[in-house]
């Protein structure tokens, strides 16, 4: 209570300074008022836990250097610092995992609340959910926690402008907090969809159109009723969207942000790329990870890039909310990058439902009671909303058919214990070569990650990480009847690996990493890779050659279309009568395929991709001129790529507070894919001449130096220097802070 009531006081203080002056002057000054200290000294309470003070170097470019004495320092003050520049992001991610958004959106919010709650993780924070994160999992996460409530705990007065807008107040973390699972259905969409599709138009035809890698005969499990999977089963097991946002108080309310027409947040195309080189392929004589991951371009960005030193520690790279020890980059010795697998972590159980009783499912010959659990959401500006949630033994029931009898449960690998996302970074951080890293990733349970390294030995490594279901005699592709036939039988460990390749190279592009003849597959892609970023990979890294920095950087930005390449012959050797055809078939003829964000031709040929397919040539590129004159104008030179493939930067709240929007080249299957906002080149030979990238800044503070500084380097594909030896990181210092232990 004495916590709400600081944080209204503070709101008070600020309405009452802007009821004085309401502009945006006024809303910069209440910004710069929030910002957090990055200079100086800071007072720790006893109670904190600190033990030792705690160096906080912030370079040029935003990146906190954190340098402590004990282990337990280095995670408080990873804590400390990561609510100094996050606190709101931490906070919309911790609401949104524990599905306890409407309490602060309202109404709009209470059914992503309740899908959250169906679906979070509801086991103990014991040694089978944090051992396989780290042996000092608990030590460590309870030193974070601690550093975030310290944080909270001295800025009542001051939070980010963002609580001070909308009166919401942050409250304390635990080590719950830390292990809270992504909200997904994962493969299982893939599987009601596969359902409805053979509901439609038979297997054969079905698997056809699905075009499976690896091949495999489909086969509808003995028991399920395609027919029955409903668009409304389907309905219900989609997530996303965007996230209802917070009202502001009175007094903010004008300059409410509406989203901005005419660019996207949102990546389109999305696709991560990572590769290591040995040093028989690097001019360095080393090996060299490059790595871009690839999500959603936002405000602020997702990744949060820092420095971690301390005994046995020595760590530098980006980690995802709740931003908690390092999910990927480099230690002393090692460096390593991620790519999404794909491995099938989710299968749909058909429950039958007994007609006598709707919260009994039918397991073997018995009929087994449901787990019903019954919960208050709390809503802004109305009464509670009770709900009842059911879980069969295979999971959450997502939709329940009373007409037919059924119930549709999830079983995920997510709600296994050790599958909280990205947290089995901290075993990954303290390996010292490539064989000790692939013992590590064993460990790494979630989200499912191609995991690459390169040592400074010069081995090179990769591993499919995942906590990866046994299913025996069953694929995974569709849903199952939940009677008994069709169960886990405990997770595999034989899972494939690379160890220093003859071809002197790995690269993985969230293709079909299995090898030939592995079996049973733990997952299924489309076995069309002609257009994919994996052949375009193997086309600029062959055996044979040596890459300089300077080529991985190309490369990551290559913006190639395979696709495109494939069509341009279909615009020669003819011509046409009407003159604005053969002016836009010459310039598609002529074309070098390359998506640059001033290219005519990309708008031109991605317009034309988008008419109906049975037109023919002229009446397609007539179609495509036509559109374009309507959204480009009708003067050609103002086309271009950039325009119809611009990303946005909205602040969540604010409009004032946005970012501009970039016009990018790429995506569009290119291997420079929308959504990499943070990019890494690991130079395993010089640490400091490693280089990254991360748009649009470190800060999510308005006014922060840091909050939108990246977005340049970003916008023009340029990376920065990641500073890692003492020497490079003085040398880049622009702030230091002290976080000063109390006398014991």
């Amino acid at each position: 209570m004495t916590r709400t009531l600081l944080v209204l006081a503070a709101a008070a203080c600020a309405l009452g300074a802007f009821a004085l002056m309401p502009s945006q002057a006024a809303l910069d000054d209440l910004a710069r008022q929030a910002l957090a200290r990055i200079d100086g000294e800071i007072d720790i309470p006893q109670a904190s836990g600190l033990r030792a003070n705690v160096r906080v170097a912030r370079d040029e470019w935003g990146i906190p250097h954190i340098t402590a004495s004990s282990p337990e320092d280095l995670f408080f003050a990873q804590g400390y610092v990561a609510a100094q520049d996050r606190l709101w992001q931490m906070e919309i991610w911790r609401r949104t995992a524990e599905g306890r958004l409407a309490e602060i959106s309202g109404p709009q919010a209470v059914p992503t609340d309740r899908l959250a709650r169906l679906l979070k993780f509801r086991g103990p924070s014991d040694d089978r959910e944090l051992a396989p994160y780290h042996p000092d999992a608990r030590r460590l996460m309870a030193a974070f926690v601690s550093g975030v409530n310290t944080f909270i705990a001295q800025h009542q007065q001051r939070l980010p402008i963002e609580f001070v807008l909308t009166g919401i107040t942050p409250e304390p973390w635990t080590i719950d907090t830390l292990t809270l699972r992504q909200v997904t259905f994962g493969d299982a969409t893939n599987e009601l969809q596969l359902a409805r599709s053979i509901a439609t138009l038979g297997v054969a035809e079905a698997n056809r159109r699905r075009n499976p890698d690896p091949w495999d005969d489909l086969t509808i499990p003995a028991g399920l009723d395609v027919a029955a999977i409903t668009n409304d089963v389907m309905g219900a097991a989609r997530t996303g969207g965007r996230i209802p946002a917070p009202p502001l108080l009175p007094a903010f309310r004008a300059f409410a942000s509406p989203f901005p027409d005419g660019a996207s947040s949102e990546a389109v195309d999305p696709g991560s790329n990572n590769w290591v080189v040995s040093g028989a392929l690097s001019t360095t004589g080393k090996p060299v990870v490059a790595n871009d991951p690839h999500r959603e371009v936002t405000l602020p960005s997702l990744r949060f890039i820092m420095h971690l030193t301390a005994p046995g520690w020595n760590v530098i790279g980006a980690a995802e909310p709740p931003f908690l020890g390092i999910a990927l980059g480099h230690n002393d010795f090692v460096a390593w990058g991620l790519t999404i697998v794909g491995t099938d972590q989710h299968d749909v159980y058909v429950e039958d439902v007994n007609p006598s009783n709707a919260n009994e499912v039918r397991f073997g010959k018995a009929w087994e009671p449901l787990k019903i659990v019954r919960e208050e959401i709390r809503v802004k500006g109305a009464t509670p909303v009770q709900v009842e949630l059911k879980f069969s033994r295979h999971g959450p029931i997502f939709f329940e058919d009373p007409v037919r009898r059924r119930a549709y449960a999830l079983r995920s690998a997510l709600h296994e214990p050790g599958a909280a996302p990205y947290l089995a970074g901290l075993r990954l951080s303290q390996t010292k070569n490539c064989r000790e890293f692939l013992t590590a990733a064993a460990h790494w349970n979630a989200p499912s990650e191609n995991l690459i390294c390169g040592d400074v030995q010069g081995n090179i490594a990769w591993r499919a990480s995942a906590l990866t279901p046994n299913r025996k005699g069953w694929t995974g592709r569709l849903p199952v009847p939940g009677t008994g036939a069709y169960e886990w039988h405990g997770f595999r460990s034989d899972l494939p690996s690379e160890y220093n390749p003859a071809s002197g190279f790995i690269a993985t592009a969230n293709h079909n990493v299995q090898p030939k003849g592995y079996s049973p597959p733990f997952m299924f892609k489309t076995a069309d890779t002609r257009f994919e970023r994996i052949t375009r990979l193997r086309q600029m890294i062959a055996p044979g050659r040596k890459y300089s920095l300077e080529d991985h950087q190309r490369m990551q930005h290559d913006a190639f279309s395979l696709r495109a390449a494939a069509d341009i012959p279909r615009f020669r050797n003819w011509t046409s009568s009407d003159p604005a055809v053969e002016k836009a078939r010459a310039l598609l003829a002529a074309w070098d395929a390359v998506y640059k964000r001033d290219s005519v031709e990309a708008a031109l040929y991605e317009t034309w991709r988008a008419q109906p397919a049975d037109l023919d040539l002229a009446a397609s590129l007539r179609a495509a001129i036509a559109r374009l004159e309507a959204s480009q104008g009708s003067a050609w030179t103002s086309w271009r790529w950039g325009r119809m493939h611009a990303r946005a930067f909205p602040h969540v709240l604010i409009r004032a507070f946005d970012l501009p929007a970039v016009e990018r080249p790429g995506g569009a299957g290119s291997v420079a894919a929308d959504g990499a906002s943070y990019r890494e080149i690991l130079d395993v030979s010089d640490w400091d001449r490693s280089l990254a990238t991360n748009t649009p800044g470190q800060s999510g503070q308005p006014g922060s130096p840091f909050y939108g500084n990246l977005l340049p380097l970003w916008a023009e594909n340029k990376y920065f220097p990641l500073a890692f030896s003492q020497k490079a990181v003085d040398a880049r210092t622009k702030h230091r802070l002290t976080l000063r232990a109390a006398r014991r």
